[in-house]
């Protein structure tokens, strides 16, 4: 993975930051500010039941596919935390999405965390659609693992730290970067 990445400019976006800090808000005005690019990909939300959060869904930008990625309620071998991750629906939902498409100039992923990171088809996807010609912005953990820290420190990476005092002024930046990108390296 990396001998590719070394030789290319950053070309991929990722935002950090602590939880609620706002990278899927962010991430979500990115996409919707980037839709001439016509960006493929997902975001995740909290499910929340009373106030208290329950887990994750996955929404397609497009709007047209959802899936649970995590639930208190879903019992099984792949835990992180109280959560049990749902892991054949995760890697269904992926597939349906064609993140991979040669046509598809902008992905986005919201997000390579440690719930995701357990399944090894999200993990061979990241790195090829890192390599890959398409522009990926993608939310990334905090928090740091192998395969987390490894993308983190690829030579095509330019990593931001999202925070309550940056989120909004972060906007037009990384779009202005990206579509700067997107005219120089049509594909």
């Amino acid at each position: 993975m990396h001998k590719k990445a070394m030789a290319r400019p950053s070309k991929n976006i990722l935002l950090t930051g602590l939880p609620g800090s706002g990278k899927t808000t962010l991430i979500q005005k990115l996409a919707d500010e980037l839709r001439e690019y016509r960006p493929v990909g997902f975001f995740t939300e909290e499910i929340r039941s009373h106030g208290v959060r329950k887990g994750f869904k996955l929404t397609s930008l497009d709007g047209q596919r959802t899936g649970t990625l995590a639930h208190v309620d879903i019992k099984g071998s792949h835990r992180v935390g109280k959560y049990g991750v749902v892991l054949d629906g995760f890697e269904q939902f992926l597939g349906m999405l064609r993140l991979l498409d040669p046509s598809s100039r902008l992905v986005i992923i919201d997000e390579i965390g440690k719930m995701e990171c357990i399944s090894t088809k999200f993990l061979d996807l990241v790195a090829k659609l890192l390599d890959a010609d398409a522009l990926v912005i993608a939310t990334i953990s905090l928090k740091t693992n192998g395969f987390i820290d490894e993308v983190k420190h690829r030579g095509d990476v330019r990593l931001y730290e999202v925070t309550e005092k940056n989120r909004d002024t972060l906007l037009p930046d990384i779009a202005s970067f990206v579509r700067s990108l997107l005219a120089s390296h049509k594909t």
